[in-house]
C-alpha cells in the first residue's frame, strides 16, 4: 500500500508547475495580500453579478502580446463565474482567439485551454503578460485543426481577490464559465462542441472541469480532455501496481521555497481568509512572500536563489493550522469520468515525475475512465506539451467525428526512472 499524506500531496503538485512561467518582474505600490493590483482597469468589475458564466466586457488582445498566427481575432475577456472557495460569483478575465476567415456552419468547436502555473499575483494573468512560446506553438496546431481557443485565467488571476491556486473547483468553475460566456458573446461563431485541455497546474483545472461539467455545467457538450504533465489527486486507497513517488516530490525540505510560497500565498490564504499568511513565514521568507504578491514564478525562483534560501529557513515549524478543508478542496474526490480522457507523459520530466502522472492515470482506468495514455522517450514536462500532439489530435478529431476513441488501461506500466531530456528538441529543458 502507498501511503502519501496530504501535505506531502500537495509539495508534490507545488514541485512540478514552473513550466509555464515567464520571467518578468512587475511592481506595485505596496505589496497586497492578495497579490491584487498592477493591471489595468479592464479587470475590475464592481457592478452585481447576477449568475455565472456571462460576459462582461472584451477588448482587442494587446498587439505587444504574442498570439497564435491563424488567430484572426483575439480578445481579452471578462466574464461571471462562480467561486471555488465561497465567495460567490466573480468577474474572472481569460483570452478567445477566433481563426481567421468565416466559421463553417454552427460555429468553430472550441478548445478550452487550462494554463499552467505564472505566480499568485494578478500581473502573472496570461491575458495580462501573454502566454509563453510554448503555448502560443500549441494553440496554434489546434487552430490549424479547426478549434477556437477559450483560455481562463482562473479566479483571482487577474482579478481581484485570492488566485485559489490548484484547487480543482475553483478552477474547473472558471474554465466551463468561460466556454458559457464565450458561446454566449460570439452566437453562430462559436459552436457547443467542447474540448478542454490543460498542462501541468492546468491538467488538474482540465480535469476538475471534467468531473465538475454533468452536474455543473450540464449545458455544455464536453467532449473530452486532453491532459499532458499531470498534476492531480485523486481520493481513495493506493494499493497494488501503485508506485511511490520519490521524496524529492513528497519531501518540501528538497524543493524550492519559491514554489512552496505559493501554498502559502494562494491555497492556504483562499482556504482561511482569517488567517495571516505572514504568520507562517521567518524573517527569511518574508521578502519571499512579498514577491508573490508582486511578481510570477521564476522571479520567486530567481530571488530564492539569490538569497541561498530553503524550504526549512523559510517557514515555521508548525504549519498544521493551514492543513484544515485541504483534502476535499485539493484531491478530486473520484478518478471516473464520463468522457473520454487522452494523457500525456514526458518520460524526463523531472519536474513533474512519471510515478505521480502512472498513479493518476492507473486511478482513472482503475475507476473505470476510458483513458489513452501516451509516453513519450527524452521528452521533458514542457517537451511533451507539443510532442504530444501527433497523438492528441487524431484522438479529439475523432470525438468530433462521433467515435468514440480507443483507451489502453489494459497495457500501461510503471514508467520506470525519469530519463533526460533529448537535446535538439522544441521547448524540451
Amino acid at each position: 500500500m502507498v501511503r502519501i499524506s496530504k501535505r506531502a500531496l500537495l509539495y508534490f503538485s507545488l514541485a512540478l508547475l514552473s513550466g509555464t512561467a515567464l520571467a518578468r518582474a512587475a511592481t506595485h505600490s505596496a505589496p497586497d495580500i492578495e497579490g491584487d493590483g498592477g493591471v489595468s482597469a479592464f479587470y475590475r468589475w464592481d457592478a452585481a453579478i447576477t449568475q455565472p458564466g456571462l460576459p462582461l466586457r472584451e477588448e482587442t488582445f494587446p498587439a505587444t502580446l504574442s498570439r497564435p498566427k491563424m488567430a484572426g481575432t483575439a480578445l481579452r475577456i471578462l466574464y461571471t463565474a462562480t467561486s471555488g472557495v465561497g465567495r460567490g460569483l466573480v468577474p474572472v478575465s481569460g483570452i478567445v482567439y477566433l481563426p481567421a476567415g468565416a466559421p463553417p456552419p454552427g460555429g468553430w468547436p472550441i478548445l478550452a485551454w487550462a494554463h499552467g502555473t505564472t505566480g499568485f499575483a494578478d500581473v502573472c494573468a496570461p491575458s495580462w503578460r501573454g502566454q509563453p512560446a510554448r503555448d502560443v506553438a500549441y494553440l496554434q496546431r489546434w487552430m490549424e485543426a479547426g478549434f477556437a481557443v477559450v483560455a481562463t485565467d482562473y479566479e483571482g488571476l487577474g482579478t481581484k481577490g485570492v488566485h485559489p491556486y490548484l484547487l480543482w473547483k475553483s478552477e474547473g468553475r472558471s474554465i466551463l464559465d468561460a466556454v458559457r460566456a464565450a458561446l454566449k458573446a460570439k452566437p453562430g461563431v462559436l459552436r457547443n462542441q467542447v474540448v478542454i485541455a490543460g498542462q501541468s497546474q492546468g491538467s488538474g483545472a482540465a480535469l476538475g472541469a471534467t468531473y465538475l461539467a454533468p452536474d455543473y455545467a450540464p449545458d455544455l457538450h464536453v467532449l473530452g480532455t486532453v491532459a499532458t504533465g499531470l498534476v492531480v489527486t485523486f481520493a481513495g486507497p493506493q494499493g497494488d501496481g501503485y508506485v511511490k513517488k520519490p521524496e524529492q516530490y513528497t519531501d518540501p525540505r528538497q524543493m524550492d521555497p519559491g514554489f512552496a510560497m505559493l501554498r502559502i500565498a494562494g491555497i492556504d490564504r483562499a482556504l482561511h481568509p482569517e488567517l495571516d499568511p505572514a504568520d507562517f513565514v521567518t524573517a527569511k521568507g518574508r521578502p519571499l512572500l512579498d514577491a508573490a504578491r508582486t511578481s510570477c514564478l521564476h522571479d520567486l525562483f530567481a530571488l530564492s536563489k539569490e538569497k541561498g534560501l530553503t524550504g526549512e529557513e523559510v517557514f515555521v515549524p508548525d504549519l498544521k493550522p493551514l492543513d484544515a478543508d485541504m483534502e476535499p478542496n485539493f484531491v478530486l474526490p473520484v478518478a471516473k469520468m464520463t468522457v473520454p480522457i487522452f494523457a500525456g507523459t514526458g518520460l524526463a520530466d523531472g519536474m513533474a515525475g512519471t510515478a505521480g502522472q502512472y498513479n493518476a492515470v492507473k486511478a482513472m482506468c482503475d475507476a473505470g475512465t476510458r483513458v489513452q495514455w501516451h509516453v513519450y522517450p527524452g521528452l521533458s514536462h514542457n517537451g511533451a506539451v507539443n510532442g504530444s500532439l501527433a497523438d492528441s489530435l487524431p484522438f479529439v478529431q475523432a470525438l468530433l467525428k462521433g467515435e468514440t476513441p480507443k483507451g489502453n488501461c489494459a497495457g500501461i506500466t510503471p514508467p520506470g526512472p525519469v530519463q533526460a531530456p533529448t537535446p535538439g528538441i522544441p521547448f524540451n529543458d
